[in-house]
């Protein structure tokens, strides 16, 4: 079977998981960044249950888990007093991984490790100069070369030379004017695996526990009337003297800076996902507040639910209008992600003395709340990011919605058996393939499924380990619910309308 080659413009997070996803299907691709390097900061930080599954099923998560600090509790201070203790590292029903600090340059270098394996190294030092699209590809002209593509995904950041050059435009507005970040090596009398946070007023402070000795992010807006360029040494000074007035400690000496940054927190959204043969993932498609650690997360998700696909486009197995649901699935998650964020962040910094009063007494204290920790634990986590409104979940008979989850669901990861009666889990079976589970291993349905998606990863057929009756699973790549029912008739009738004629 023929691909069509696939270039993936950025290898950041988003970048590096699409052309994982791509690879292991089978499709050619290629990673070029217009760095001359990998980046050495760490960069974004928090590692969801979501995106931990995500790489997990991409068999890029290998020691990250180990190399993490595991979140526990997040401990909100007001006044200087402690005012919350948020756990969010229990387990739940839903949630089974802790949430983890882990650099994004970390979480960078599993992913190259994973694509390496795979036969694809990042062609660094390309920066894309322009992009010519016609009826059978695309002509990507960079610093290095010309490139021919079938198709080409954006996954260049805020500043996507991609987006610019597809002509898509990406409205939004500043959310904060300034912050201040570093991580440094200093001894702080804080609990570990603790998230610590000071509110004062209409200023706020952040120490964030990164992995190593006496390692920590400190994070905070500048103050106001802070102007002009800041240095490294101007922006360790107000950290510091935050350090001192919000948390009283006032002997704290910075041993190392590793690394210091100035940057306006904007809310952006593209205004569509896909332009022809171009498309956009992560920050490219959407940028918001840092706050509750969804960035990195979400671009993960994007990747994950593009690549399956893009590969069954690319292998002729389905239509071009499958992509048009990456889009559809997608940036509903990416504006519900913008507005929490934006406003978890008007909150913590509180823009009024009104707002800073509800935020005071009235929101920092409901974090004390057992069910209220659980749902703040469980949306952050993104394990309930769903897909039942999307296009490709259609319409379920009554009988098939209850009990067990409706199409567009996230699958939680069941026992199965193998065809030789080994015992496995859902999850694993997933990423490069979609897994059928029914009752009757060389049925109807199996040998439709086979046929129709065969080509990129094939399907795993399995009996599911403790479901009883008559009815067939069909669990996307992306451990999410494609279609449920009991005849092949039916499955045959989803695959068509989702993945149009094809060549399977």
């Amino acid at each position: 079977m023929t691909f069509s080659t696939v270039v993936v413009v950025g290898a950041g997070p988003t970048g590096l998981a699409l052309a994982c996803g791509l690879r292991v299907a089978g499709v050619p691709v290629r990673v070029v960044d217009k760095a001359k390097a990998p980046a050495g900061t760490s960069r974004a930080l928090g590692l969801q249950p979501r995106g931990a599954e995500v790489l997990d099923r991409l068999g890029a998560l290998s020691d990250l888990p180990e190399a993490s600090v595991h979140v526990r509790q997040v401990l909100t201070h007001v006044d200087g007093e402690p005012m919350a203790r948020l756990d969010v590292g229990r387990h739940t029903k839903l949630v089974t991984r802790p949430g983890m600090i882990i650099s994004q340059a970390q979480v960078e270098a599993g992913l190259r490790r994973r694509l390496a394996g795979l036969g694809v190294e990042v062609e660094w030092g390309r920066e894309v100069l322009s992009l010519d699209q016609d009826g059978e590809g695309v002509s990507v002209r960079t610093g290095g070369g010309s490139i021919r593509a079938g198709w080409v995904v954006g996954c260049d950041g805020a500043h996507s030379r991609v987006r610019k050059a597809a002509g898509i435009e990406f409205p939004g507005v500043a959310v904060i004017e300034r912050f201040l970040l570093a991580d440094v090596r200093v001894a702080l009398p804080l609990p570990p695996g603790t998230v610590s946070v000071w509110l004062r007023g209409d200023r706020m402070l952040g120490a964030f526990p990164l992995p190593g000795e006496d390692v920590w992010r400190l994070m905070a807006p500048a103050p106001g009337g802070t102007g002009g360029d800041l240095d490294a040494e101007r922006v360790l000074a107000l950290l510091v003297g935050l350090v001192q007035d919000h948390a009283g400690l006032t002997s704290v000496e910075i041993r190392e800076a590793l690394w210091t940054s100035t940057f306006r927190i904007h809310r952006r959204l593209a205004s569509a996902y896909r332009r022809h043969r171009v498309l956009l993932a992560g920050d490219a498609a959407h940028v918001h507040s840092p706050f509750g650690g969804q960035g990195m997360n979400t671009g993960l998700g994007d990747a994950e639910n593009l690549a399956w696909k893009l590969a069954l486009v690319a292998a002729g197995r389905a239509g071009e209008g499958l992509l048009d649901t990456y889009e559809s699935e997608r940036r509903p998650i990416a504006e519900e992600v913008l507005e929490s964020t934006s406003a978890m962040t008007r909150m913590v910094v509180g823009g009024s003395p009104v707002a800073r009063l509800v935020r005071d007494h009235v929101f920092v204290p409901l974090m004390n709340r057992p069910y209220v920790q659980r749902m703040i634990w469980e949306k952050s986590s993104q394990l309930k990011i769903g897909y039942r409104d999307g296009p490709l979940a259609g319409r379920s008979p009554r009988s098939l919605v209850t009990p067990g989850p409706r199409p567009g669901d996230r699958v939680p990861d069941l026992e199965c058996r193998r065809e030789d009666g080994s015992v496995t889990r859902l999850h694993g079976e997933l990423g490069a393939h979609w897994v059928l589970l029914t009752p009757r291993i060389d049925g109807d349905c199996a040998k439709l499924a086979r046929r129709r998606l065969g080509g990129t990863g094939g399907v795993t057929v399995m009996r599911p380990g403790s479901r009883e009756g008559r009815e067939v699973l069909l669990v996307r790549p992306d451990a999410h619910l494609a279609w449920r029912g009991t005849s092949a008739a039916s499955l045959d009738r989803w695959l068509r309308g989702a993945l149009g004629p094809g060549d399977g």
